[in-house]
């Protein structure tokens, strides 16, 4: 599956969403009417991009935002990244800094609100999806595990940028000035 057709079905999605539906129920929705080799490959594009925001810039971010970030919950947060489509995610990876200026970022952390934009279910929706088409959601990892089998694929070390201090307020002043001062006490360095 090529990039813009995983955007143009994350968009799909976001347009389904409702006030009474979550984004995670319309994207197994939209994946239901494609094919299960489609379904493998929404997830194999999911992956990726989901990998490419391992970085400890932004899981910084996350930590911020959620007021603390395990590595699960760190997963959560790429997925909710994604979830926010094309021009968010193409913005955190460029700046996770920029998340400062989500509008639900925004509002969470003037109510002092956290977890904005962890989104767990958003990781399961290719499996649901392919579930729903057999009968049975672990008929997924089977097919998933033939499908990597079966793909040419070298597996790069992940490069997560500098390491630093999540927990030192003046790191994260430095590296996420705009974040650090929606949800660390003090607005400068």
């Amino acid at each position: 599956m090529e990039s813009e057709d995983f955007w143009q079905l994350i968009q799909a999605a976001s347009s389904r969403t409702t006030a009474e539906g979550s984004f995670d129920r319309a994207l197994v929705e939209t994946l239901t009417a494609r094919s299960k080799r489609e379904i493998l490959e929404y997830q194999e594009r999911f992956d990726a991009f989901r990998g490419a925001l391992y970085r400890w810039d932004v899981w910084a971010a996350a930590y911020l935002i959620g007021g603390g970030c395990s590595d699960d919950s760190f997963t959560d947060f790429r997925a909710g990244v994604i979830a926010e489509g094309q021009a968010w995610y193409e913005r955190v990876a460029a700046n996770p800094d920029s998340l400062a200026e989500h509008p639900l970022i925004a509002a969470a952390a003037e109510a002092g609100q956290d977890h904005v934009l962890f989104d767990e279910e958003v990781n399961y929706a290719a499996a649901d999806a392919f579930g729903q088409l057999t009968g049975d959601r672990h008929d997924f990892y089977e097919a998933w595990d033939q499908y990597r089998k079966a793909q040419p694929h070298e597996q790069a070390a992940q490069d997560m940028g500098e390491d630093f201090d999540f927990d030192d307020d003046e790191q994260m002043h430095r590296r996420l000035p705009r974040l650090a001062a929606l949800y660390l006490p003090g607005n400068s360095v």
